[in-house]
């Protein structure tokens, strides 16, 4: 009889089998990798991932918000294998096939806003942002660009300049690329707590406009604006309606590029396809990965027909819509299309309210916020909300993982919770019985 039970943990972690690879991986793997717990998978499915000495965990990471269909949903591998079993490669950028052109046209189809679009095929979201990057100065002529604190847009040169979320990320890189401006994400310095900002959204826009416009960075020269819908590793900070509004006012204004990020935000995760059509916003490029493909590496970069206007030569990638990834995309979309977002926009809003009562009974949650399965609770040490916890929100994550609980931590002190969107209640409730075991104990 196969045993269903998760989570079950039977054998220190990390086990044996575990501690060999950990060995392994210490000698050969790059140390600029981030591992939080000594997690060493062997196998997933749905939810349940199982590692190497048996021990089974429940999955509220789903890949780094990668595996929007679940680890290893049947119909998705189907596809993997039947593309597997006719090709592996034919590099898009030099010849033909049928799965990057079909694919294109159902992402131009779903995509927020203005449908008739044209599609660039990446490996991942680093590389979506870098197209994105170079396109913007190609059409516009332009050479500046104005990014956001708290943003992380990817670990290439591009991507990287772009991003202000940690300094690691860019100590010991300098120079960067130059032209990059990053202004504040729907608050200010003014009041700098994410739980404060319900009206700052008008100030730090108009800021742009008024102050920054007219002092440091002339708009002619601004080629794009690169946002995120849903600010991620800054903290899953959901600004209001107001900001993007603002933002894709001033972009027409002075003819600058509106570039939204919906890497992570993307493929039905908030509960709409895109973030984007939680604001009402029709961007003249957006950017995805992660949860396009279910696992598979792919990203795209998709402009306006009229943007999209370089000549053969000027970008390109040779893996970038690689035949079984495009398959594995056509897969996921069919599901995501199927129920999975309005799954995701269900349990998401179940999940929330949940989390708004854990926050009654435990002191360390200051906020709850989040739209779908893309939810975040901040954690604070203080009553007034203001000192965040940011030693308590580590220690969060290890010990739920030592009860068999997959999370990741986002910003400086908060906890997210990106289940893949086939996640049910029953689900839920065992993720928040030991999130609620484990805040007890740390704040006792």
């Amino acid at each position: 009889m196969t045993n269903n039970r998760c989570p079950e943990i039977i054998t220190p972690l990390p086990g044996p089998a575990a501690q060999a690879v950990l060995d392994k991986d210490k000698r050969y793997i790059s140390p600029s990798y981030t591992r939080g717990y000594p997690l060493v998978i062997d196998r997933g499915e749905g939810l349940v991932v199982t590692d190497v000495d048996g021990n089974r965990f429940l999955d509220f990471t789903s890949g780094i918000a990668v595996c929007n269909s679940g680890h290893a949903h049947p119909r998705v591998v189907a596809a993997i294998i039947d593309q597997a079993q006719k090709f592996l490669h034919m590099s898009g950028t030099d010849f033909y096939y049928a799965a990057q052109s079909e694919l294109a046209e159902i992402l131009a189809r779903i995509s927020p806003g203005e449908r008739d679009r044209r599609v660039f095929y990446s490996n991942s979201g680093a590389e979506s942002v870098e197209a994105a990057l170079k396109l913007v100065r190609y059409h516009t002529r332009r050479t500046r660009v104005i990014s956001f604190f708290g943003s992380f847009h990817g670990r290439t040169m591009g991507a990287l300049s772009l991003s202000a979320s940690k300094a690691i990320h860019e100590k010991g890189f300098a120079p960067l690329v130059p032209g990059i401006t990053h202004v504040p994400y729907a608050y200010c310095y003014r009041c700098p707590y994410h739980l404060d900002y319900p009206t700052c959204d008008t100030f730090c826009v108009d800021w742009i406009r008024d102050d920054l416009f007219k002092r440091a960075l002339p708009p002619e020269e601004v080629a794009a604006i690169f946002v995120e819908p849903i600010q991620g590793e800054g903290g899953y900070v959901v600004p209001p309606k107001s900001f993007h509004e603002k933002i894709r006012a001033l972009c027409d204004d002075y003819g600058i590029l509106y570039v939204a990020d919906e890497i992570q935000t993307g493929m039905g995760r908030t509960g709409k396809m895109f973030a984007c059509d939680h604001f009402g916003i029709d961007p003249d490029i957006f950017t995805i990965a992660k949860g396009i493909a279910s696992g598979m590496p792919l990203g795209a970069m998709l402009a306006r027909h009229d943007i999209m206007d370089w000549v053969p030569g000027s970008h390109a990638s040779t893996f970038g819509g690689n035949p079984v990834s495009c398959r594995a995309a056509l897969a996921t979309i069919e599901l995501l299309e199927g129920g999975l977002v309005d799954n995701a926009a269900a349990m998401g809003a179940f999940f929330k309210e949940a989390l708004l009562n854990l926050a009654e009974t435990h002191r360390l949650i200051g906020d709850v916020r989040g739209v779908g399965l893309m939810v975040a609770v901040e954690l604070v040490t203080d009553r007034e909300r203001k000192t965040k916890a940011v030693a308590e929100r580590d220690r969060v994550v290890k010990r739920a993982f030592e009860k068999g609980l997959l999370l990741l931590g986002c910003g400086e002190n908060s906890v997210r919770f990106i289940p893949a969107l086939t996640v049910t209640r029953e689900e839920i409730d065992t993720a928040l019985a030991i999130l609620d075991d484990v805040l007890t104990e740390i704040e006792k």
